[in-house]
């Protein structure tokens, strides 16, 4: 950390200086962060949107997902900064929009679930995808087989489902092969979503990068350069969209293979630096 207001990421030699030029051209394409140059996040956020993963970006992982917890100045720290954005912030998740709401009550911006099967607007529309009858036998016969596996937790999540294996590392062979069989019978309206200790049943069709786009192309998002941070396999098609939007891409974490441009170290990170634009 260089400084109280400051949070240490790396970056790109070849990436515009977010913090003197908001007119800069796209960026070459990404080489490996590794091989990157310290760098901070922008101390302003002046013309530009902010898309916000949220387990494993702004709220530390859990066990399991039903443990997530939201610190307690964190939802006011987001309501200052959809002002401070004039509403061009959208928090882009795995989980569903309800579940988003719920953990984020007060947040006045945009919402994006199921990885972009589902966008929720401020001023309360909602697109989602539909849950089908065969969605919902495949989600029962998910929890049958995985109460032969202990650890095993399965999320219902409406248009989609995950088994996550965190607490059982052991079972992960087994679980994906069950859920592969499962999307196998739902046909061509399902894909498989994996990520960190978890596979996904969801729509196909959509993803974070095409929701982002959907978002920029409307206010309060469009005219603005797009910041997206997120770390997982599932935020990769949102950092490529940015990318080619000439924005910043941010990989929380380990940053080995990802397209992102820039990375931080931990959801403390990002929480620091949005604490830092807002107080």
């Amino acid at each position: 950390m260089q400084g109280q207001n400051e949070v240490a990421i790396r970056r790109l030699p070849t990436m515009f200086d977010l913090m003197t030029d908001l007119q800069a051209k796209p960026a070459a394409p990404a080489t490996p962060a590794s091989a990157a140059e310290a760098y901070e996040l922008p101390v302003s956020v002046e013309g530009r949107s902010v898309f916000l993963d949220v387990d494993g970006t702004l709220l530390d992982i859990a066990p399991r997902p039903q443990d997530v917890r939201v610190p307690e100045e964190l939802p006011d720290d987001l309501a200052r900064l959809s002002i401070h954005l004039d509403g061009a912030l959208a928090l882009v998740s795995g989980r569903s929009v309800a579940l988003l709401k719920t953990l984020f009550p007060s947040l006045r911006g945009s919402l994006i679930g199921l990885h972009g099967a589902e966008i929720a607007r401020p001023d309360g529309t909602l697109a989602e995808a539909p849950r089908s009858p065969e969605l919902q036998r495949a989600v029962e016969a998910m929890r049958r087989a995985a109460a032969e596996w202990p650890g095993v937790e399965i999320e219902d999540k409406g248009a989609a489902f995950a088994a996550h294996y965190r607490l059982a590392p052991g079972f992960a062979e087994a679980v994906e092969a069950e859920m592969e069989k499962l999307a196998s019978g739902l046909g061509d309206g399902v894909i498989i979503q994996r990520g960190k200790c978890v596979i996904e049943i969801r729509p196909t069709g959509h993803d974070k990068g095409s929701a982002l786009l959907a978002l920029m192309s409307r206010p309060p998002f469009a005219g603005r350069l797009p910041i997206a941070i997120g770390d997982d396999l599932t935020d990769e098609a949102m950092f490529r969209v940015v990318n080619d939007l000439g924005g910043l891409s941010v990989r929380v974490g380990t940053s080995g293979g990802s397209a992102a441009s820039a990375h931080v170290a931990s959801p403390d990170d990002v929480r620091s630096w949005i604490r830092s634009l807002v107080r």
